[in-house]
């Protein structure tokens, strides 16, 4: 589920640290009373559930030991003096509560919300109490939670998992590494979100895309806070609304040479398909001028896709310099091969020294030769291509997807772009992009070729690689998004999301002036 209202979410992402410092900056220097703060937001996260649910009958809120469990102890007190029918299980021995948690645990008891030890109740009614629910409340583990949920944490995340009801998770889902979005072990699945002060970095990548539902933010009115104590984002989040004033007007005498020639280089025998995308995705983009190079025998089905691309059939690398030298950014490598033909593309590419995007077997041949940095390229791997290039696993790079990011970007230079839901994008700048959504029906072959004909076509128009790579991806989510409302997610294939372009660019041209000539 997206987001309701990307509107009203920050840009700022933080990690687990600095939302903890900027929260002990709010209480201790602006003076903010710590109860009156978890009041705040137990308030606000009730309110969120109401509108989300207002019909939905018994809640049963799951309630740690920490500020977490305080929330929820807080939130079913809303509930209860709201004539809402809720429960409580303190998961955490209410013995072992201490501070604005235990005061939290006496106000609900003094609102008259029964609360339930978890360690007198039997399996049998532990079944009954889910399955009775029509929303659960994670308020279990909270952002100072580090590895696996143990026992009783995870008997419970599995329970909340398999429960028929709606899942509210206060702050981030029980389980989840609020910094890099990772999960060491069970993780609650939440249809909604509510999150605090500051946003954390992990709720929209990795694990954190998946399974946090629809994400909404209250600040709790410490905006000062945020800007005084001195805490840096990890990183800054972007969308289509965020990024579509990027793409530069164009004025009434513009002409195809303004925006840019993108040559596609990719497309070994039996992978035409792939160059074909990349190549429809960058006229599809804005791309003044498209060419691509491929083996001949694709030649004939690429001009009856698509007539406006000029498609040259190439047999050997040596062929490859004369369109080099009129071409503005490169985009090389889909369905490229790792063989000679594809080597020999490459080695034309990267000797040209020309703005270029690097994707799919370009990277995998980069992989097997010692990296040379460079700034004006590009690279855009995926988790198993990130892995490649820095020769560990997979798991290691989900582990902590930003993280990782920066260490392609430092052993290979220019921009990275590691794919996968909230693709992380990495400069020489000290903080980084994620691009917050996700879409289940892009996880199917050919979409990577899109978003790198379109990463070049953006390139070529903007001439920031950092921004062109922002804005394609987001533009990429939100074309498949579009493309989703009549197709579904299952039936979704990449010339779905290059027929949704126009449409999703159309929306960065309403209100603006286009057709007038700067002065």
């Amino acid at each position: 589920m997206p987001p309701s209202d990307v509107s009203s979410l920050p840009d700022a992402l933080f990690s687990a640290d600095a939302v903890r410092e900027i929260d002990r900056y709010v209480i201790d220097q602006q003076g903010v009373d710590g109860f009156d703060l978890m009041q705040r937001a137990a308030y606000s996260a009730f309110r969120r559930l109401v509108r989300q649910w207002p019909d939905s009958g018994p809640v049963l809120v799951l309630c740690g030991a920490g500020n977490n469990g305080g929330d929820g102890y807080l939130v079913a007190a809303n509930a209860a003096r709201h004539g809402i029918e809720v429960r409580c299980i303190a998961v955490a021995p209410t013995t072992k509560l201490s501070g604005d948690a235990r005061k939290a645990w006496q106000k609900a008891c003094k609102d008259g919300v029964p609360v339930l030890e978890l360690d007198e109740l039997s399996e049998a009614e532990l079944d009954d109490l889910f399955s009775q629910a029509g929303v659960l409340v994670d308020a279990m583990l909270g952002t100072g939670v580090s590895g696996a949920p143990r026992e009783p944490f995870a008997g419970l995340i599995s329970r909340c998992n398999k429960a028929p009801a709606s899942v509210l998770a206060i702050d981030l889902p029980s389980g989840l590494n609020a910094t890099t979005g990772a999960t060491e072990g069970d993780v609650v699945n939440a249809d909604l979100t509510v999150t605090f002060i500051g946003l954390k970095a992990g709720l929209f990548t990795g694990q954190g895309a998946a399974v946090c539902g629809c994400v909404v933010f209250e600040s709790l009115d410490t905006g000062d806070g945020v800007d005084l104590s001195g805490q840096q984002p990890l990183a800054h989040r972007l969308d289509w609304p965020a990024t579509r004033s990027w793409l530069p007007e164009r004025p009434a005498n513009a002409h195809k040479g303004r925006f840019g020639h993108v040559l596609v280089v990719a497309g070994d025998r039996g992978f035409g398909g792939a160059g074909l995308m990349a190549a429809e995705a960058a006229a599809r983009a804005g791309a003044g001028l498209v060419s691509l190079a491929t083996r001949p025998e694709h030649v004939t089905a690429a001009l009856a896709r698509c007539p406006s691309i000029m498609v040259h059939g190439l047999i050997h690398g040596s062929e490859l310099p004369p369109l080099l030298e009129s071409a503005t950014i490169v985009v090389c490598g889909p369905g490229m091969g790792q063989g000679a033909w594809g080597q020999q593309m490459l080695e034309q590419v990267v000797e040209s020294g020309k703005p270029r995007v690097l994707d799919a077997d370009a990277l995998n041949l980069l992989s097997s030769r010692v990296p040379v940095p460079a700034d004006n390229h590009i690279l855009t791997p995926h988790p198993g291509e990130a892995a490649r290039l820095l020769n560990c696993l997979v798991p290691e790079v989900e582990a902590d997807r930003v993280a990782a990011a920066r260490r392609l970007q430092k052993t290979y230079g220019g921009t990275i772009l590691l794919k996968g839901a909230g693709s992380v994008i990495a400069s020489d700048e000290e903080t980084v992009d994620i691009v917050s959504g996700s879409n289940p029906g892009m996880a199917t072959g050919g979409m990577g070729d899109v978003l790198s004909g379109m990463i070049g076509a953006l390139y070529g128009q903007i001439g920031d690689a950092r921004r062109a790579a922002g804005l394609a991806a987001s533009v990429h989510l939100a074309a498949a998004n579009l493309a989703s409302e009549s197709k579904g997610f299952i039936g979704l294939v990449p010339s779905d999301v290059i027929d949704a372009l126009p449409a999703v660019f159309r929306e960065s041209e309403v209100g603006r002036v286009w057709g007038r000539e700067d002065s």
